[in-house]
């Protein structure tokens, strides 16, 4: 074979590993954008302050990192109010969601994750959703669109009633809303994908082998 032609070779090889291996390479990016953030308050529980406020600074465009918002590790508690907050550490270091967001934690309160409790529920839930599909992913139907998108309803409620001042929405309110649309993505989106790599799995498969 000449050059192009063992390149041929190598191109369908690499997209049929691909299209074979898409469940695990799509777990694995999830677990690492969802582990991160965890692995941030534990670096600062450590001492590696460096290190875990790089992986705050890079999930800041991401999340807003409101520490009322945003589950904290290595404390008493799991989640603090605003209320709370202020009362623990002084109205003035609170003031405004920008002196907020750039709280971080301490020793006392524990470390908060680089991200929201939402966005927690949401990335945990589509990592375990993604694993448990490996198990059903040849006889899994997708979710209909219109129960997606009901699925999808508690958190656009819960999301702007929270944005335009309704109400404050709790830990547990985000935690289910975020899980209910990770479970519902994955049930959603991955019979489709499976559908499209079985589909490139068979093209290539049925092309002429070159000798």
């Amino acid at each position: 074979m000449d050059r192009v032609e063992k390149l041929t070779v190598f191109l369908d090889k690499l997209v049929f590993w691909l299209a074979k291996h898409w469940l695990l390479l799509v777990n694995l990016l999830i677990a690492v954008y969802a582990g991160l953030p965890v692995l941030a308050p534990t670096l600062m529980a450590l001492g590696y302050t460096l290190p875990a406020r790089i992986i705050y600074t890079v999930y800041k465009p991401l999340c807003h990192q409101l520490p009322q918002r945003s589950f904290f590790l290595f404390g008493p508690q799991l989640a603090y109010s605003f209320e709370t907050l202020q009362k623990l550490l002084g109205p003035e270091k609170l003031a405004a969601n920008s002196l907020a967001n750039s709280f971080i934690g301490n020793p006392a309160l524990g470390y908060k994750m680089a991200y929201c409790q939402r966005d927690t529920a949401m990335y945990t839930s589509m990592l375990l959703a993604g694993m448990a599909f490996g198990l059903v992913r040849h006889r899994l139907r997708p979710l209909p669109f219109a129960l997606y998108v009901v699925f999808l309803v508690p958190l656009g409620v819960d999301g702007l009633a929270q944005f335009f001042g309704f109400y404050e929405s709790t830990w547990q309110l985000r935690t289910i809303t975020g899980g209910l649309f990770g479970i519902a993505t994955v049930w959603f989106a991955y019979p489709y994908l499976e559908a499209g790599m079985a589909e490139i799995r068979r093209t290539v498969n049925e092309k002429p082998r070159l000798e």
